[in-house]
């Protein structure tokens, strides 16, 4: 995850999204903020900012996104520990791509699948639910797979975990074959 700078008014959303991946889903299900256009925020404003045009206390929405990140903690998975748990072999480990077909068509995880609506539904209809399989889900950087993750563990998949710095990290840690990308706004 890297180094957590001190979180205050000051912060602004997108560090804050960045060193808090659950936090979007924490603030949107505690203050409706940043679930739509009428509420939503940019990267560039300041917690302070947000908090006053939503009414609410600076302080108290800090303390709700670090509560929430210590729960969050519990779904993150690093990519080292991944590897170790494949390793291990006591449990199988499958890895599901959340990411846009484009981008997994492009890259992947050896032996990943690719989220669809139609898989979804299988795995929550048939794969394995108890500790022998554990579900390990990532993105490009590992900002919104933990939303997904918390659906999962949601559905009873409470094996479920979110790769920390997604596919990224994945590739400069453990798999260097992997290329690397960014993507362009």
């Amino acid at each position: 995850m890297g180094k957590i700078n001190e979180l205050n008014e000051q912060t602004t959303m997108g560090e804050i999204t960045t060193q808090y991946p659950g936090a979007r889903r924490a603030l949107f299900a505690e203050y409706h903020i940043g679930g739509c256009s009428s509420c939503a925020y940019k990267d560039g404003e300041k917690l302070r900012d947000v908090c006053t045009r939503n009414d609410i206390a600076p302080k108290e929405v800090i303390d709700h996104i670090l509560n929430s990140h210590l729960e969050d903690k519990k779904m993150l998975i690093e990519p080292l520990a991944a590897k170790e748990l494949i390793d291990k072999g006591e449990v199988e480990v499958r890895f599901i791509d959340t990411r846009t077909r484009e981008e997994y068509e492009a890259v992947a995880i050896p032996g990943s699948h690719f989220m669809t609506q139609e898989f979804q539904q299988e795995v929550f209809g048939s794969w394995n639910r108890s500790e022998e399989l554990a579900i390990i889900l990532y993105d490009h950087t590992g900002r919104s797979a933990i939303d997904t993750c918390a659906w999962f563990r949601g559905h009873e998949m409470k094996n479920t975990f979110a790769l920390v710095g997604g596919i990224d990290a994945w590739s400069q840690q453990v798999d260097k074959s992997i290329s690397r990308y960014r993507i362009e706004m």
